[in-house]
């Protein structure tokens, strides 16, 4: 299981009162100019914890001695942000050089990219410190991809300390963001009966059987950009994108869950809160354990 080291909300008060503001503006401004960097920014946050805990591996550049996680299958041409959070990284170096973690900004961008795009808030625990390594092996084999079923879902989230439930209420961040064609080109064009003919007679037009890999469409159709609970109702209409978030309301355990969550906007607000502030507390780096990086790519 997780160890959860003592961080706390208060951890910058004194040494950078201005830390949370700094990154609160650099992160609006990037969902003003691009509200699809929202669903980006949570998925970079979830994207490091899965692999290592929350300690920005994610963030580090390949060189002689790291092997880059960017490059990753789960994250090599999908996962997007990193120019956001060096820039939110520039901006706290001036003002408290060596003193913000990268992998807290991770944490607090996260938080402010849902607020942004009408999602919950909440308190972020922060003293996390950055890791001088990273994992591409964990990266290929510790986070979900698009065709895992159920059971696999609920035991890789389960392997972190989240339970069924955080699982569900993470997987709602499919509210938002988009995902490549060759992910959800199975499901549209295998004839299953999960699938809602309409919604796959729509998908197929922008995702043909061969070639546009990287053509894109909205996870969820109906608002793409704004963090509801409208990705449940979808599921409930047989409309989920991808075989991994369909598999959540299929006859299964999580059907409950998502009947729950697709009636009540605020059930899924206050556990989708919730389940973000566990999975920031995945085995962090505190202390004397990690570094403090000045650029967030690169070990200093």
């Amino acid at each position: 299981m997780q160890c959860h080291a003592q961080l706390s909300a208060t951890f910058y008060d004194n040494t950078c009162p201005n830390a949370l503001n700094t990154i609160r503006t650099s992160i609006r401004q990037a969902v003003s100019r691009e509200r699809r960097m929202a669903a980006s920014l949570i998925r970079l946050h979830f994207h490091d914890c899965f692999v290592q805990g929350c300690d920005a591996s994610i963030l580090l550049n390949e060189t002689t001695s790291i092997e880059s996680e960017k490059t990753a299958l789960p994250n090599l041409g999908s996962v997007r942000g990193y120019g956001v959070i060096d820039d939110a990284k520039a901006e706290l170096e001036k003002i408290c050089p060596e003193v913000v973690s990268c992998a807290d900004i991770l944490a607090v961008a996260a938080r402010d990219a849902s607020a942004a795009v009408g999602g919950p808030s909440w308190t972020v625990k922060l003293g996390r410190r950055d890791s001088t390594s990273a994992s591409k092996t964990v990266a290929e084999t510790d986070l979900p991809n698009p065709f895992d079923s159920l059971d696999r879902l609920i035991s890789g989230f389960a392997n972190k300390g989240l339970s069924t439930r955080d699982m569900v209420a993470l997987s709602g961040a499919h509210t938002i963001g988009q995902a490549q064609c060759f992910l959800f080109r199975d499901r549209i064009y295998g004839n299953g009966t999960d699938i809602d003919a309409g919604f796959g007679s729509t998908r197929r037009r922008q995702c043909p059987q061969e070639g546009e890999n990287g053509n894109l469409a909205p996870l969820d159709l109906v608002t793409p950009n704004q963090l509801d609970n409208n990705y449940f109702k979808n599921l409930i209409d047989k409309k989920g994108l991808l075989q991994s978030d369909q598999v959540l309301f299929s006859g299964g355990s999580t059907d409950s869950i998502v009947s729950e969550y697709s009636n009540s906007p605020r059930a899924f607000s206050s556990d989708f809160a919730a389940a973000m502030i566990k999975m920031g507390d995945i085995s962090p780096l505190t202390g004397q354990n990690g570094i403090i990086r000045k650029v967030c790519g690169s070990v200093n």
